[in-house]
């Protein structure tokens, strides 16, 4: 036992160090090489020149959203403009344009009837399994209307008459022509730089004449709604009657090293809602609001509206990068200490595959204790470890050069 704590002892205040050994194989070499030469690919090509790594970068970018949307329809056997369709009204990053409304008049406080097949009775029990329920227009009282023989329907609490939103209706078809302005400002704030998604020098009559487009006029900040559709490979009859949801993406990625023109938005354009546009229920996007009134005698009413709308979401993401030494250095350390690995790749080999890996073994690790520096010492005064005839050792770095006659034949 006390050995083997001893053993452990000896062992643990130990040091390693370094002996290089120079091997003459053309197949280690070329694997060598080209290891070295993939790592400097890499850290040249994608590090540095593709990821920008020797950059600093800001990512926490302040932004501000404004839209205005433009375009006259008939919806209704009514001419809609601006203020009808558009919800909400403000002008912000999140915006719908109504397609579709399902319009019940002058709605009442009261009980009636209530809609639909669900709620369809024979007498008053047929209502009773309805308490509670979320799906009504209205609270259920329990109570059957019937008309002599015929169905009847459960009566409801509240606006009167119920909704029926099962009517047929056509859509707008006005849509595809609508524009969307959208004026967006950022700044990232780690290099104070702010800006705009269109040229300060642009015009007020350049902006009323434009038209985005991505090839052509990509800085133009006005979007026809059907060219924003067709970007997402949706036409307006695949969402007027549902609705839907289509993302607008403002995309800046900004290099700082180059000027500050080159520093301009990238937009992408998506259906949002793409994953449930094939769905039974849940489908499309809609909402309701009221207009409401009061008669002469005192009575509220209201007009209740069901829209079926288009919801764009403008979306801003930023990214600007600028020079910076210390990631540079940081890096550079990185791609010098990588190149080594061909080292490692390399000495697996020599160790465990090619011919001589023994010899190898015996060159590269060597073993050497206080007794043997003692013994060397004392047989050649002021001289390094003893070493063998023909072999020869730098004062400088430790390395060993092999002459021919040390090689095993």
């Amino acid at each position: 036992m006390g050995s083997m704590v001893w053993g452990f002892i000896t062992d643990f205040f130990t040091y390693e160090t370094t002996k290089s050994v120079v091997v003459k194989s053309w197949s280690v070499g070329i694997i060598n090489r080209i290891v070295q030469l993939l790592i400097i690919t890499y850290f040249v090509g994608w590090v540095f020149i593709y990821e920008k790594a020797y950059q600093v970068t800001d990512t926490g970018i302040e932004s501000s959203v404004m839209t205005k949307v433009k375009g006259f329809g008939y919806l209704n056997n009514r001419s809609m403009d601006v203020a009808d369709y558009v919800s909400p009204s403000q002008g912000t990053s999140v915006f719908c344009i109504m397609t579709k409304l399902i319009i019940t008049q002058n709605q009442t406080q009261g009980r009636c009837a209530e809609n639909g097949k669900k709620f369809a009775c024979d007498n008053d029990e047929d209502c009773h399994k309805h308490y509670g329920s979320i799906l009504s227009n209205g609270v259920i009282t329990g109570v059957c209307l019937r008309e002599s023989n015929e169905t009847g329907q459960c009566e409801i609490e509240g606006w009167c008459p119920a909704e029926d939103d099962k009517v047929h209706v056509d859509p707008m078809p006005d849509v595809n022509n609508f524009t969307i302005f959208i004026k967006n400002s950022v700044r990232f704030p780690l290099f104070n730089v702010t800006r705009g998604n269109f040229p300060s020098t642009m015009t007020s009559e350049e902006i009323k004449s434009c038209t985005y487009h991505s090839e052509l006029n990509s800085s133009c900040p006005i979007f026809r709604v059907g060219d924003v559709l067709n970007y997402t490979g949706h036409k307006i009859a695949d969402l007027s009657t549902k609705g839907g949801e289509i993302g607008i993406n403002i995309q800046w990625k900004c290099n700082l090293d180059r000027s500050i023109e080159y520093c301009v938005p990238q937009y992408s354009f998506t259906r949002l809602d793409a994953p449930f546009s094939k769905n039974n229920v849940s489908k499309g996007y809609n909402f309701r609001f009221a207009k409401y009134y009061v008669a002469e005698d005192g009575t509220e009413f209201r007009t209740l509206h069901k829209a079926y709308a288009i919801r764009f979401d403008v979306m801003v993401t930023g990214k600007a990068g600028k020079f910076n030494t210390i990631p540079t250095l940081i890096n550079l350390v990185a791609a010098f200490t990588s190149i080594g690995l061909g080292t490692v790749l390399c000495d697996y080999i020599l160790l465990n595959f090619l011919k001589g890996a023994d010899q190898y073994k015996a060159k590269k690790f060597e073993e050497v204790s206080d007794a043997q520096i003692a013994a060397s010492a004392a047989q050649s005064p002021g001289s390094q470890l003893s070493l063998k005839t023909g072999i020869k050792s730098s004062y400088d770095s430790g390395a060993l050069s092999l002459s021919n006659s040390d090689q095993p034949l």
